[in-house]
């Protein structure tokens, strides 16, 4: 089975990757899809997230690498034959944010969403407190 792992992995972190080398022994295969957030100004150009997460993920062979912008997630999922959405978590606003969109996507396509809790040495990382550290 293929999963779908999107975010927008701007910058991505090590918090990301563990979710992803998670995926990865769940999953035949897992597609790392960065999507634009039409609500967030990109911090590093597409070409460079989509550069920096395939070098991360080099040693994952079932884990490849893809973009989608301008379109529901579920569109994507269909095109590449996704049977499930994989989202990380950190906290109970994370997952009070992420089921109803995982509703909606269930209700849409039928694709369900697995979430994977973040590992305790990643459940305080976030994309924004790797650009603010990075900044001081």
């Amino acid at each position: 089975m293929r999963a779908v792992f999107p975010g927008s992995f701007d910058p991505a972190t090590q918090g990301h990757l563990d979710i992803a080398r998670r995926a990865a022994a769940l999953f035949d295969e897992v597609v790392m899809c960065v999507l634009t957030n039409p609500h967030k100004a990109g911090r590093l150009p597409l070409p460079d997230r989509l550069a920096l997460l395939t070098e991360l993920t080099a040693d994952l062979p079932t884990v490849v690498v893809d973009s989608s912008a301008g379109r529901l997630l579920v569109d994507y999922c269909r095109e590449v034959g996704a049977g499930v959405v994989v989202r990380g978590t950190r906290t109970p606003g994370d997952l009070a944010h992420e089921v109803p969109l995982a509703q909606a996507n269930r209700a849409l396509s039928g694709i369900d969403t697995l979430f994977l809790p973040a590992g305790p040495a990643f459940g305080h990382v976030s994309s924004t407190l790797v650009v603010a550290t990075a900044r001081t």
